[in-house]
């Protein structure tokens, strides 16, 4: 927890929603509701400048420590373009 501490001090001014764990999945369609799966395990919401940026926020991050051998996807939210 030390280590998760320490990457939320230096990240502060970024970390829109530090986030937290996630559980079952479920999907919906034009078929209904049916449950399914995915590698996501948690998320946090971060700002920065651009994409690298952000990446680079997740460098060595403590969640490798406590699953070696996992990664972390950074996903870009892009604006919705207005209506015209």
């Amino acid at each position: 927890m030390e280590a998760w501490a320490k990457w939320k001090e230096t990240y502060k001014d970024h970390i829109v929603d530090v986030g937290g764990p996630l559980g079952k999945t479920k999907k919906a369609d034009m078929g209904g509701i049916s449950d399914t799966h995915n590698e996501l395990s948690g998320y946090s919401i971060v700002t920065a400048e651009n994409l690298e940026e952000a990446a680079k926020m997740f460098e060595n991050h403590p969640h490798f420590t406590i699953f070696p051998g996992t990664g972390v996807e950074i996903v870009e939210v892009l604006d919705i373009p207005e209506n015209q």
